[in-house]
């Protein structure tokens, strides 16, 4: 059974960090890019960034560039995400999600298995 479990979320000062984990099990996570997502209330979920399966990254809001780093640890199927400087504007339950191919896409029609989501909450 396939199943993410995101991790790492919580309730941070202005300029703080957060390093996000999402544990994956029931597959490899060798072979696929594994994405980040974010929805804030009121808001559409927006792509964050994704680690191809190779290890690149890719950010996908200019707001989060130099900000926001992928990681990704094969042996122990997790991916990070790791979030500094963070902005009252970060706060959203973030999201990860497997791409169906090693490759990442910004599009959620690209992802077949999604976790639950952990709250990341930032205070100005």
């Amino acid at each position: 059974q396939v199943q993410l479990v995101e991790s790492g979320g919580g309730l941070v000062q202005q300029g703080g960090s957060l390093r996000l984990s999402c544990a994956a099990s029931g597959f490899t996570s060798r072979y696929h890019a594994i994405g980040w997502f974010r929805q804030a209330a009121g808001m559409e979920r927006e792509a964050v960034a994704c680690t191809s399966n190779t290890g690149g990254n890719l950010y996908y809001q200019i707001s989060v560039q130099g900000r926001f780093f992928g990681s990704r640890d094969d042996d122990a199927n997790t991916v990070h995400l790791q979030m500094d400087n963070l902005k009252p504007e970060d706060t959203a339950i973030y999201y990860c999600a497997r791409a169906r191919f090693g490759y990442c896409d910004r599009n959620e029609n690209e992802f077949d298995y999604w976790g639950q989501g952990t709250q990341v909450s930032v205070a100005s």
